[in-house]
């Protein structure tokens, strides 16, 4: 397929999902296919201006059109990702972004943390909410949401956690129906965002430390005493793992076990899997 017929195809998909939704308008409809366009077109920096000298409208008439507050980019992007993401199993994807950028006029302009870089750079976060399809091996994004700099989540009370968190309950009523399962990465393995999402009746999939503090579950029976009963038993040594109290699951690479047990840090029983490679060091297992 060439250069052309994939750019007709692009805007056919995008132009189908744009008519799915109501109150839109043929003007408004007309400035933003046209903006679709441009974002494909323009090869280095895309702002109004440049917009406005190789679009088919005036600079004013795109920025008129970005002020619109009312327009559903979660159903447009759900929409284009049920074309895609058709597998059976289904998750959603967490994870920020680091952007460089500079000026100080710029909201929420702060210190975030680089993973590229390994340091936190001055710039913006933008955190992302994609569709993973994992029969498929595909992934879509439904839509993001910027992180507000330190002096701004201070002022609200908030800490990073407590934003990210905040955020994706505010959506609930849009993600649950599509799916319970949150995956992300080992920062969010804490209680203040896995427990308040559990109770809102999300699945969270996470990475735990490689010394994270975890029992046995006990296999005593209630004594019938007073006081209240043993929860587990002994703390879990992954360098010498009681396979007994494991399921062992084929995999091509390594060996994979999994388990219940209390966390320590999570304040719960939860489900892991814990994977060991074949090769290299033995103290390099991954906790999921």
């Amino acid at each position: 397929m060439n250069t052309d017929n994939l750019l007709m195809q692009y805007q056919s998909e995008a132009l189908e999902a744009l008519k799915s939704m109501i109150n839109l308008g043929k003007p408004f409809e007309k400035v933003f296919m046209d903006v679709l366009k441009l974002f494909m077109a323009i090869p280095d920096k895309i702002n109004f201006l440049q917009m406005g000298r190789y679009g088919q409208f005036s600079e004013q008439t795109y920025r008129n059109t970005f002020t619109r507050g009312n327009f559903d980019w979660f159903g447009f992007n759900q929409h284009l990702a049920k074309k895609v993401c058709t597998g059976s199993f289904l998750a959603l994807a967490v994870d920020p972004s680091y952007i460089p950028k500079s000026g100080k006029k710029t909201p929420w302009f702060g210190k975030f943390w680089s993973g590229a870089a390994g340091e936190a750079k001055k710039g913006l976060e933008l955190t992302g909410i994609g569709l993973i399809d994992v029969d498929n091996h595909e992934c879509m994004t439904l839509g993001s949401f910027q992180t507000p700099d330190s002096m701004t989540l201070e002022d609200m009370d908030y800490n990073l956690i407590d934003w990210y968190r905040e955020q994706l309950i505010t959506r609930k009523d849009r993600l649950l129906p599509i799916t319970r399962t949150i995956v992300a990465d080992a920062f969010f393995s804490k209680e203040t965002f896995v427990r308040p999402l559990v109770k809102e009746e999300f699945n969270v999939v996470s990475r735990l430390r490689n010394d994270a503090v975890l029992f046995y579950p006990t296999t005593e029976s209630p004594t019938g005493k007073r006081g209240r009963p043993k929860l587990y038993d002994g703390k879990v040594d992954f360098a010498n793992l009681d396979t007994s109290r494991c399921e062992e699951i084929p995999v091509d690479n390594g060996r994979l076990f999994g388990l219940r047990a209390y966390s320590k840090s999570l304040k719960g029983y939860v489900k892991i899997a814990v994977w060991y490679p074949l090769e290299g060091r033995t103290d390099r297992w991954q906790i999921y």
